[in-house]
């Protein structure tokens, strides 16, 4: 698709920011800086005005105090997103990503001064610098709740969703944060699975390392569409996509770890006769087991919860022994097939009770430290021990 091209829509004049340009003045030494550039954008020559717009991107990009100032700049720095110049293009959404950067009223005045049409155009631009940064801009404006449901109703989710298997590597990883950020407002998420993101998405993760943040954002997105049973049949079904979520949940960070188990719990929990078997299929138990242990306060209860799932049968209490974690594990590591898989369940589960041991020990010899009297009550011990 071929960016909109009109000479009405490139040309500016001063009665384009006349109107604000006092508000952008200052008594501070930084005022004839911003007046020169705002004149400079104003110009009928394109090379000016992208100089102009390369020079806000420069001062905005870690000034909120030239945010500010030039926020008079958004509306003409939009109609160069409308000039048939892939430069300027360019120039002018460098200069509006940085000055929706931590501004939101910034983040609304972009979008209601009409840049969301050109941004979404770029995204399918062969230019793969301008898909780029288009890309990187939404990431930016959909940080705003405001703009959140415009964005997610403008068509941008299909286009984000084709980058995920068309883009460049530096496309697609702002392709996820945006969707990412768009997922966090209702109703969304039912737009993004009629996209089918699933397929995308688990290639992503296989390809990409599994500690980075792609992976992290790639498994946050996974476990919100996990709440759909059009999102859960799409991950059972796709060749290799609980596997993968699995490897996340062994080798991502304890952020991407949390998103991975609670992904694999949610289908779980959904339907557990259809989805326990696919799970365990892929040697899910070791890095469980290793969660209980070593994961985050969210994480370490959620794979608990899933062990317990996992148990076959589901016999009731009173028909086992204590229904310690312990006891679960024993229950399901009897039933695994492959000596692999066997052998390094029961290594991680003698791992996990070594842990809980030394955990205890030092429990212990802490509360030995502070009742030395051989003869206190053990619950007496308590009132001794000084808050921190």
């Amino acid at each position: 698709m071929g960016v909109e091209d009109s000479s009405s829509h490139c040309h500016l004049t001063n009665a384009t920011i006349d109107g604000d340009s006092a508000a952008a003045s200052s008594p501070s030494s930084s005022s004839s800086t911003v007046n020169h550039t705002l004149l400079l954008l104003l110009s009928d020559d394109i090379n000016s005005r992208v100089d102009a717009a390369k020079e806000i991107r420069r001062l905005t990009k870690t000034s909120q105090r030239y945010r500010r100032h030039f926020s008079v700049a958004i509306a003409p720095l939009v109609g160069m997103l409308r000039c048939l110049s892939a430069d300027a293009n360019e120039a002018a959404l460098a200069a509006l990503l940085n000055l929706a950067v931590k501004d939101e009223t910034n983040k609304v005045k972009i979008i209601e001064a009409g840049a969301l049409e050109p941004i979404i155009g770029f995204l399918q631009s062969e230019y793969l610098a301008l898909q780029e940064h288009a890309a990187a801009a939404l990431i930016t404006l959909s940080a705003s709740s405001i703009n959140k449901p415009i964005i997610s109703a403008s068509g941008a989710i299909p286009l984000l969703v084709d980058i995920l298997v068309h883009g460049s590597s530096h496309a697609k990883f702002d392709a996820i944060l945006a969707l990412y950020n768009l997922s966090t407002h209702p109703d969304t998420l039912n737009q993004i699975l009629q996209t089918e993101p699933i397929p995308p998405l688990v290639n992503l993760l296989k390809s990409c390392k599994k500690s980075s943040k792609t992976a992290e954002k790639c498994t946050a997105l996974i476990e919100s569409l996990m709440g759909f049973e059009e999102g859960r049949a799409a991950l059972t079904s796709e060749e290799g996509g609980i596997l993968a979520v699995i490897e996340v949940l062994e080798g991502g960070s304890l952020q991407s770890r949390e998103y991975a188990v609670g992904a694999l719990l949610t289908m779980c929990q959904s339907n557990r006769a259809k989805y326990r078997e696919p799970i365990l299929r892929e040697g899910v138990i070791p890095g469980l087991l290793e969660l209980t242990v070593q994961g985050t306060p969210k994480s370490q209860p959620k794979a608990q919860m899933l062990l317990r799932l996992l148990r076959d049968p589901p016999y009731p209490r009173s028909d086992l022994q204590p229904d310690t974690l312990e006891n679960i594990m024993c229950n399901i590591i009897s039933q695994i097939e492959g000596e692999d898989q066997l052998g390094k369940a029961k290594q991680m589960l003698a791992d996990m009770v070594q842990v809980s041991m030394e955990q205890s020990l030092r429990h212990l010899q802490k509360r030995a430290l502070v009742c030395t009297p051989a003869d206190l009550p053990i619950n007496s011990c308590a009132s001794e021990v000084p808050t921190k």
